[in-house]
């Protein structure tokens, strides 16, 4: 089970990757859960992403927001009708 500050930085990194701090002690429950994945970016500096198990549970919590999100992060910035 994740604790609420897992969820909160699991959501961030969906949301505002570029603002995490690497080193926020969750990330570490997350990488071991296989629910993220780090990544160096062209600059060198590494940057946590979401695995695909750490999307499908953010799916689960909020099956409503799934579609928009889809739609989102295939670089359509329309919102899916409500």
């Amino acid at each position: 089970m994740l604790s609420p500050h897992e969820f909160a930085t699991l959501m961030l990194i969906r949301q505002a990757p570029d603002q995490l701090d690497m080193k926020r002690a969750e990330l570490d429950a997350l990488l071991e859960r296989q629910l993220v994945k780090l990544d160096s970016s062209v600059t060198g500096k590494c940057c946590a992403q979401l695995t695909e198990k750490g999307k499908s549970l953010l799916r689960r919590l909020h099956p409503d927001n799934a579609l928009r999100w889809r739609t989102n992060q295939a670089g359509c910035n329309r919102r899916s009708p409500a």
